[in-house]
């Protein structure tokens, strides 16, 4: 987009030119199609033998590069590049090597990405190698076209359309997907029904993953552990049993009969109330290993997921690593356990977990979540790079210092056979894909960090709002600057200092820290915020639960001695007296009080500077975005009232004097009961 910039009376006004209508359907792939005169300057050159990915390439190039020659060549020598490429070129030619046809695809992507964000193309030298091997969006999207945790409308997949009736949006998810290097699909929710593994089915994800296959992507399913039972109609599925073994063989020849590209399974097993082999005396091991063997032929993985929490531990954050630390060693090479970024659930602040690094001998993959269950869901502007970096980022003391995350899941300390990594979806059928339109830069923000995980916040957030919106540097820097800053926002009034899982249960939308439910102890807000009349907190210290011991030193001696638990996780470890004396000189209780407050007016702050910029965003977008706003400011007061005024019968302490009085009484609060069958 242009401006025009003209003085009148002594001010400056910014009109802007040529803002076209938008619904944010094309996501960040805005190109322009070349022009007649920039066809005749170039030539797109394949010098490889043509297959399907590398003409996709090569079409991509030829619709919207407008700059000097291509020439596009797989080198069979550049074996380390993997997925990756190198860009070679000055002002006459530019060449593009890969080791594989679908790096030439995404070298293709990365060329007009740097054309439409300006940079220099005359003299280029770029090397580019995946972080992860495998790089998966996870849908939980049921076959009745409902989404869980969905907040953009409906499934995109149409299943009773399919295979016979193929939706264009099919091609256009696989390309935006191809577009920042996303290699895989899980197309079903981690609660999955039997069906999707029936003959017709099949069929149906077969259409999908063709249509997937130029773009590079390997579909996968989620596997229901009791489906030689429901769908084969076995006695049971027990893993180690023959005829178990004998129905997963059958079925998997199947699947990858039709589809002899398929990527393997993701299971969850033995978690709120989904079946596993420990209904049958069986342990985590023996259900993905039966399952990895017979996928081994064929090169399938199984990502078995480490969400496991039962009602009568102690401590649910303990639970996954209790559960899967004595079973390191036993998994079979083509399994990959793949761990939530925290121990609860996707909060909006968890420590690492600390299974991280502590299964030395088996591979583990992160599992973010981009669909925003916690986080305001499509209402809340929330930018989650900085979540993301701050997983990838941790040190987990392993193997010593700067044994982060990130290198242990990408396979630095260990020689993984797959590295992996993937987040949960925000996908729908909504014309902007995600509910909202700056929840497309979280699932753009994935595919980046995947792809490389050593970015910057910034550097994505920046090249995602000149890609999705404008180039204009009046626009870029405060934008930027709103982005980074939203999720700590967002912590700051929701759940500052620690405080985490004090949520509505059910839709997890709203503040609810009074909520308690008498069958389930781990389901009660109150369990994980603890206050009472002495103070606030779960207390996860050798004291407590001994939490602590989970991670490696120095990080158990750090988190256990409150005066060195970081302030933003002081909750999650301790118990804190509301008169406790923080770094700042502050007593706690105020010290909560202020980070509310604060949260509340950066929201406000985010609606004034969203104001200040309608000049460069077409009128549509720059409307919804600014209601979507004025949502988020009320719930932050909303959050903020209900979290103070409750946590107050217990301090007993007043909201310092300077800050505004809370705007709703607490009994209203505890009264508001919301309809979420169609809140998106």
């Amino acid at each position: 987009m242009s401006i025009f910039k003209i003085i009148f009376f002594g001010l400056v006004l910014i009109l802007p030119l040529c803002l076209k209508a938008e619904d944010g359907s094309k996501l960040w792939l805005r190109y322009n199609p070349v022009s007649s005169e920039d066809v005749k300057s170039r030539n797109i050159r394949l010098i490889s033998s043509a297959d399907e990915i590398s003409n996709v390439a090569k079409e991509e190039l030829e619709a919207y590069w407008g700059k000097q020659s291509i020439e596009l060549k797989l080198d069979k020598s550049q074996k380390r590049l993997k997925d990756g490429f190198i860009i070679q070129g000055d002002a006459s030619k530019i060449q593009l090597t890969a080791y594989s046809s679908v790096g030439l695809l995404y070298g293709a992507y990365r060329l007009l990405e740097l054309q439409h964000l300006k940079e220099n193309l005359q003299t280029l030298n770029i090397v580019e190698i995946p972080s992860f091997d495998i790089r998966t969006l996870n849908h939980w999207d049921n076959l009745d076209g409902t989404v869980e945790r969905g907040y953009a409308g409906r499934s995109l997949w149409q299943w009773e359309d399919l295979p016979g009736k193929l939706s264009p949006k099919y091609e256009q998810y696989a390309r935006a997907n191809a577009s920042i290097g996303i290699n895989a699909t899980v197309l079903n929710n981690v609660n999955a029904s039997s069906k999707i593994l029936a003959s017709d089915y099949i069929l149906k994800v077969k259409a999908l993953a063709k249509i997937f296959r130029k773009y590079g992507i390997k579909v996968y399913l989620t596997a229901n552990f009791a489906s030689p039972k429901t769908l084969g109609g076995l006695v049971d599925s027990d893993p180690l049993r023959k005829e178990v073994k004998e129905w997963w063989k059958s079925k998997v020849k199947e699947i990858y009969t039709e589809i002899p590209d398929f990527g393997g399974f993701l299971v969850k097993a033995n978690s709120e109330g989904e079946p596993g082999p420990q209904d049958y005396g069986r342990s985590h091991a023996d259900g993905a290993n039966m399952l990895a063997d017979v996928l081994k032929p064929y090169g399938g993985v199984v990502m078995w997921r480490a969400f496991v929490y039962n009602p009568k531990a102690d401590d649910r954050a303990k639970q996954a690593y209790d559960e899967f630390l004595p079973l390191d060693g036993k998994f079979r090479d083509n399994v990959i356990i793949q761990i939530k970024n925290g121990p609860i659930d996707f909060q909006p602040r968890e420590p690492f977990s600390p299974l991280f690094g502590a299964m030395r001998n088996t591979s583990q993959m992160l599992e973010f979540q981009i669909t925003q269950e916690y986080l305001g869901q499509s209402n809340h502007l929330v930018f989650l790079a900085p979540l993301f970096k701050e997983t990838l980022d941790s040190d987990t003391y392993a193997y010593g210092v700067g044994t982060t995350v990130a290198k242990i899941t990408s396979g630095t300390f260990r020689d993984n056979k797959k590295s992996a990594i993937s987040a949960v979806a925000n996908i729908g059928l909504d014309p902007n894909w995600t509910g909202h339109d700056f929840a497309q830069a979280n699932w753009y923000a994935f595919g980046k960090l995947a792809w490389n995980h050593q970015l910057s916040s910034k550097q994505i957030a920046e090249e995602w709002l000149k890609l999705t919106f404008s180039n204009e540097v009046d626009f870029v820097k405060p934008i930027t600057d709103m982005m980074i800053s939203s999720r700590e926002t967002v912590v700051n009034y929701m759940m500052p200092l620690g405080l985490h899982h004090i949520f509505a249960e059910i839709h997890h939308y709203g503040p609810a820290p009074w909520y308690e439910v008498p069958e389930r102890v781990d389901w009660r807000s109150t369990y994980y915020h603890q206050a009472d009349s002495l103070g606030i907190g779960f207390d996860r210290t050798i004291k407590g639960t001994n939490a602590v011991s989970q991670y490696f030193p120095p990080l158990d001696s750090i988190y256990n001695d409150v005066k060195s638990c970081p302030e933003s996780y002081l909750l999650w470890f301790h118990h804190i007296p509301w008169d406790f004396k923080m770094r700042n000189g502050e007593n706690f209780w105020n010290s909560l009080c202020y980070k509310y407050y604060s949260g509340v007016k950066e929201v406000r702050e985010f609606q004034k500077t969203w104001d200040k910029i309608e000049a460069y965003v077409d009128p549509e977008r720059f409307r919804f975005i600014q209601s979507k706003l004025k949502v988020q400011a009320l719930d932050a007061v909303w959050w903020k009232d209900a979290c103070l005024l409750y946590f107050q019968t217990f301090s007993k302490m007043p909201i310092p004097y300077e800050l505004d009085r809370p705007v709703h009484n607490l009994e209203d609060l505890k009264n508001i009961k919301l309809d979420m069958k169609h809140h998106n």
